[in-house]
């Protein structure tokens, strides 16, 4: 795992960005929420226990309930990089959680963003 760093880094404290990122475009809360539990499997109030809880990428992922398995139709770049040419498992979660976030944030409309 030579991403590490990435891997221990707080959910909670990237979550904001997240939420900043798609108000800023105009998007919701709300609609960063339903993407990650679409992606994760967490409940709302799961969801709300993991950021308080302050867990990490890692045990954030290792928890999820259930990752979706459309998650491998997410396809494309993110941070220069195929999302889909990621080998370690971890970071393409990661990467695909970002993607997701990244379409919403472009305006992309929710059912093709859940692969609908």
């Amino acid at each position: 795992m030579k991403n590490n760093r990435i891997y221990k880094m707080k959910f909670s404290g990237v979550y904001p960005l997240y939420v900043q990122k798609a108000e800023k475009k105009g998007r919701t809360k709300e609609e960063v929420d339903e993407i990650i539990r679409w992606l994760t499997g967490y409940s709302q109030e799961e969801l709300e226990g993991q950021i308080e809880r302050e867990v990490d990428f890692e045990t954030f992922f290792a928890e999820a309930p259930q990752l979706n398995p459309n998650r491998a139709l997410i396809k494309g770049v993110i941070c220069g990089v195929r999302v889909e040419e990621i080998e370690e498992p971890l970071m393409r979660e990661i990467r695909y959680l970002d993607k997701l976030i990244d379409e919403l944030a472009r305006g992309k409309a929710m059912e093709k963003i859940l692969r609908a």
